[in-house]
């Protein structure tokens, strides 16, 4: 269990449900960081006395250090410092709750320092995967996933002793705010749209990859990391109830789900406590009065971001960070209204036939890719 943590994104939607966890729980803050929320850092910097603040934008953190002047936490900025909040001698717990590829450096420092990872922070694995994980393994850092998804297969997997005993991951996705449309209705769709998640309340970025199925296609590539198993094995169904989370189909036949209320704070509290678990305030899943399962195939040519992923995963290399890259941008294109829904997955696409592929990429490789993905969407 969690004593002290470091959390990397305190200001968002995961990060602002930790430290409630953290709260419930009586557990202690080390480091926390943020991009430019600089009142709301300072608020939670006050009410949870961390050691370090880190600010990534440097104005932001000068302003900070104004504002905790007369306090003892230390106030840092840049990018550079994240590094400095994962590594803290006092944490042995790191949440990473930043989003995107700025998570892929701390965590890898983090698990340097031997310090268990709750990892929320998705694009680590996806474009750093094996390299992420075979230095876990080197150094003997502990990796627990935070997603929703992720966290249930854990917990499904806690009674496996043979990775060999797995037939399949399956991977439930809620659909998107656009389930069911065609692709011409889909295309009409503008950015408020595609931010009505119809079951999860999360930042803009995943809410509209959740909207494309490029959240689910991120997922697909970060199961096959963190559990080792090629994408054969690794499903994924439309189940729009978000009750069972995911599931793990055994060679055996028998099929274990995790199930429960659509609220995050769940598979925070695992991650803090895990091999344990704590008493938890949060309403426990009524089965008497849940609405029906249902279970569907996910609609890949509407929904083409899920199958550029797959491709990206069955192709390897620095494939997955190109896919990443190209997405972020392109996404963030769409939330300033430049793009329509569909010129997303048609920018990745683009980014993919352009960026050359390496096998068994370094991590400045990794870098490269990223960023030659990004050129390609903006260019």
């Amino acid at each position: 269990m969690a004593n002290m943590i470091s959390i990397l994104g305190s200001t968002g939607s995961i990060g602002r449900q930790t430290l409630d966890v953290v709260e419930q729980l009586g557990l202690k803050v080390a480091a926390m960081t943020a991009h430019s929320s600089v009142e709301r850092v300072e608020e939670q910097a006050r009410r949870f006395s961390p050691r370090l603040a880190v600010m990534t934008d440097e104005a932001a953190a000068r302003d900070l250090a104004v504002r905790l002047a007369d306090t003892p936490v230390r106030v840092l900025g840049g990018l550079s410092a994240l590094e400095e909040a994962a590594t803290v001698p006092e944490a042995d717990t790191v949440v990473t709750a930043v989003v995107g590829m700025v998570g892929l450096r701390p965590t890898l420092a983090a698990i340097r320092a031997g310090k268990r990872i709750a990892l929320a922070n998705k694009e680590t694995l996806v474009c750093g995967g094996e390299l992420v994980m075979n230095e876990a393994e080197r150094c003997g850092a502990e990796i627990v996933p935070v997603d929703s998804e992720h966290s249930a297969i854990f917990q499904c997997l806690q009674g496996c002793a043979d990775r060999r005993e797995i037939r399949r991951l399956i991977l439930t996705c809620s659909g998107g705010p656009f389930f069911g449309m065609s692709r011409e209705e889909v295309g009409k769709m503008t950015k408020a749209d595609a931010l009505k998640h119809p079951n999860w309340t999360m930042g803009p970025k995943i809410t509209v990859d959740c909207a494309t199925l490029m959240n689910k296609g991120l997922e697909v590539i970060e199961a096959m990391r963190l559990y080792r198993l090629p994408l054969e094995q690794v499903d994924v169904v439309i189940h729009r109830q978000s009750i069972v989370h995911s599931l793990v189909e055994y060679r055996d036949g028998a099929v274990l789900a995790q199930l429960g209320t659509p609220d995050m704070r769940l598979p925070i509290r695992y991650a803090m406590t895990y091999p344990n678990r704590a008493e938890s305030p949060a309403e426990p899943l009524d089965l008497l009065h849940c609405p029906p399962l249902t279970f569907a195939a996910p609609d890949r040519e509407t929904f083409t971001c899920l199958a550029l992923a797959e491709d990206a995963a069955r192709e390897g290399g620095t494939a997955c960070a190109i896919l990443n890259g190209a997405n972020e941008e392109a996404v963030g294109l769409f939330l300033q209204d430049r793009i329509g829904f569909h010129d997303i997955a048609r920018l990745v696409r683009r980014a993919r036939e352009e960026v050359a592929v390496t096998a068994a990429p370094t991590l400045e490789d990794i870098l490269e890719a990223d960023q030659a993905a990004r050129q390609s969407v903006l260019r």
